[in-house]
């Protein structure tokens, strides 16, 4: 008996140690809770001092950009004091900044019931509001491709009141790539990747943007970052293979050029271009390379308009100018060659390639205007002797001014011409200058010098072609006067 009392006596003695002890353990909880929670509120001593270094310790959190944990101390706040105000009021203008807008919006609907009236709440509610509609503007405006509006709108309403705005700076980001304003898209997410390292739309941008500035190095390796924290990130994937493609076509084609194998590097160079036509830091190498590529292979018009690519995203590239002069030669544009390689030449005086290249244009102009006397007999440049004589007869006698009365004075004029022709093309010597471009006296250029008709107006001339002209007119002569 006196056993089984005992042990229900020491039964008893545990559960209420227990009990003891469970009560101390809620009691020092609750004090642990209050002595933290006291410095954020002041609601609960009435000790103003205590808000202040609540708001003070807000403020902080602000400027080091810890948002987070300032709206935990708000939210703390008003859980233990559901009527301070000013807690809403800060929470409110923290979410504006991060343009949480909805939720910002109702924080500031609370502050105005506990504070009705209230000039600075309604002032930034209206200031919430016209963010909100801005940055709604905004996407619309980047989705219209109205990029320079967009940023304004971002600019000069949404970042202005919403300071910390991701999607806004993404946003913004994102116009300014649309824009091609790469270096500024650079700065842009630089600030972004600053706060979040492991931003992959930061990530994407930015490396977006050193691809169109054609650093593909460091454009890859944003590319690579991205894909290692998500590798199935569908675009990041999609610029990084894009790129990769790139680069193997145009090696391929480079390789294919030092080989010989210039039918296949055209193909090759075509088919790098088709993949990005916006990628133009590159694609004026692209465009230059298949230029001297297609002047070596002789296709004149189509090596001038892939060099005229190449100036028209760098009018300043050398070796394009200098490759369409010589794609202008074989096209028999001579003027305009001589302006590419004169043009040229005076962007590099002490370049002997350009002035040997000019000089070759200059003498083809010079050419292309003298007399064709080749085509004017109807020979070609490598017709015998004895061929020339023949052409020459015929059309002689063809044209005699005796035997075209009706149209005596262009009968005259073409005779001119044709004996212009044999004398120069039916002496050897002569032949040779002319074949060479050099000038030759009188006969050179088919200017006045010779009259097969002779003398001044007036004056008897004969012709007698069984000696004076090759093939003889049946022995006889034929008298006119001027």
């Amino acid at each position: 008996m006196l056993k089984t009392l005992s042990l229900s006596w020491a039964f008893n003695s545990m559960a209420w140690r227990g009990l003891l002890y469970t009560v101390f353990i809620l009691h020092f909880v609750l004090v642990c809770q209050l002595l933290l929670l006291q410095p954020l509120v002041s609601a609960l001593d009435g000790k103003p001092g205590n808000a202040a270094e609540l708001f003070e310790s807000v403020s902080q959190n602000i400027k080091v950009k810890r948002y987070s944990e300032a709206l935990n101390d708000l939210n703390a706040a008003i859980e233990t004091d559901p009527a301070l105000s000013e807690a809403y009021f800060h929470r409110a203008s923290i979410l504006r900044q991060l343009c949480r807008y909805e939720e910002s919006e109702k924080s500031y609907k609370k502050f105005l019931e506990l504070k009705p009236g209230n000039a600075i709440g309604e002032k930034e509610l209206s200031q919430l509001r016209q963010a909100q509609s801005a940055l709604e503007t905004a996407f619309s405006l980047f989705d219209s491709r109205d990029h320079t509006k967009g940023l304004e709108y971002l600019d000069k309403v949404v970042l202005v009141f919403s300071p910390a705005c991701s999607k806004a700076k993404i946003l913004k980001a994102k116009l300014l790539l649309a824009a091609k304003y790469y270096s500024s898209v650079i700065s842009e997410t630089g600030f972004i990747l600053k706060e979040d390292e492991n931003n992959l739309e930061a990530l994407l941008l930015r490396g977006q943007a050193y691809y169109y500035l054609a650093d593909h190095d460091v454009a890859q390796r944003h590319y690579q970052k991205g894909l290692r924290l998500d590798p199935e990130h569908s675009e990041l994937k999609k610029a990084y293979f894009g790129l990769k493609n790139l680069l193997k076509k145009t090696k391929s084609a480079e390789d294919n050029v030092n080989k010989g194998k210039l039918r296949l590097a055209v193909e090759d160079y075509k088919g790098a271009l088709a993949l990005d036509p916006d990628h133009l830091a590159h694609n004026v190498h692209l465009h230059l390379g298949l230029c001297k590529v297609l002047v070596k292979l002789g296709r004149g018009k189509d090596a001038s308009i892939s060099c005229s690519e190449a100036l028209n995203i760098d009018g300043e590239l050398l070796e394009a100018l200098v490759q369409r002069g010589e794609a202008k030669l074989l096209t028999e544009d001579w003027e305009g060659a001589v302006d590419d390689l004169k043009s040229a030449a005076q962007k590099s005086p002490q370049d002997m390639n350009i002035r040997e290249a000019l000089m070759r244009a200059e003498k083809a102009l010079k050419m292309s205007k003298r007399k064709d006397w080749y085509k004017i007999l109807g020979v070609s440049k490598t017709s015998s002797v004895a061929e020339i004589k023949r052409a020459y007869k015929k059309l002689a006698l063809q044209w005699h001014p005796d035997k075209n009365v009706d149209n005596r004075e262009e009968a005259e004029a073409q005779f001119r011409e044709i004996a212009a022709a044999y004398e120069v093309l039916g002496d050897d010597e002569k032949r040779a200058k002319y074949d060479r471009g050099e000038d030759i006296e009188d006969m050179g250029m088919g200017g006045g010098g010779f009259n097969p008709f002779g003398g001044a107006g007036g004056q008897q001339f004969t012709f007698t072609f069984d000696g004076g002209f090759p093939g003889g007119f049946g022995g006889g002569g034929f008298g006119f006067n001027f």
